[in-house]
């Protein structure tokens, strides 16, 4: 995994330094959403794994598949990317130029996986209380998982909060096994 973070890497600097420089972002993290899409699907992953296919077909393919325009700055991407066989990167890619997006924003996508549905006041409280300590603007994504047993496991970026009941148990029975 630490191999593809390592090849995406300055593939995502370049397209976010290129699409921060043309003031297209938002259009760059749209298209590499949906390049991404397509190279995860079977047939896709299948055919831009053929050695006997040119990089120049593969960008043709994949070009025509996005629907982009050929002479545009994301077309060239693509074909950059065929060329170094690294097409199959896209999906590091877009989650490496969406993290560099999100610090230029000062946001940060957050999941809240809870056991229980939260009300709109505790998640604004959540909101509140985790935008002062992350300095940043919170995007929150929640989500129900029964397992918790109560609480919360908040995980934004690196971090990781684990509030639940099934965290502090399996914390115990670690404290009581050392």
């Amino acid at each position: 995994m630490a191999e593809l973070t390592t090849l995406a890497r300055p593939y995502a600097k370049a397209a976010f330094a290129y699409a921060q420089g043309q003031s297209q972002l938002a259009d760059w993290a749209n298209q590499l959403e949906t390049a991404s899409g397509v190279v995860a699907q079977p047939k896709i992953a299948q055919l831009l794994g053929d050695p006997a296919k040119t990089p120049a077909q593969l960008s043709s393919v994949l070009i025509e598949v996005l629907a982009v325009d050929t002479n545009g700055g994301f077309a060239n991407f693509v074909k950059v990317l065929a060329d170094n066989r690294r097409l199959a990167l896209l999906p590091t890619i877009q989650a490496q130029f969406n993290q560099l997006k999100a610090n230029l924003e000062a946001s940060v996508d957050v999941e809240v996986v809870s056991a229980f549905d939260l009300s709109d006041d505790q998640t604004q409280s959540l909101v509140a209380v985790l935008k002062g300590k992350l300095e940043k603007d919170i995007n929150v994504h929640t989500r129900t998982d029964s397992s918790l047993i109560g609480g919360v496991v908040i995980r934004a970026g690196d971090l990781v909060i684990d509030g639940s009941v099934r965290g502090r148990l399996n914390k115990l029975a670690e404290a009581m096994n050392s």
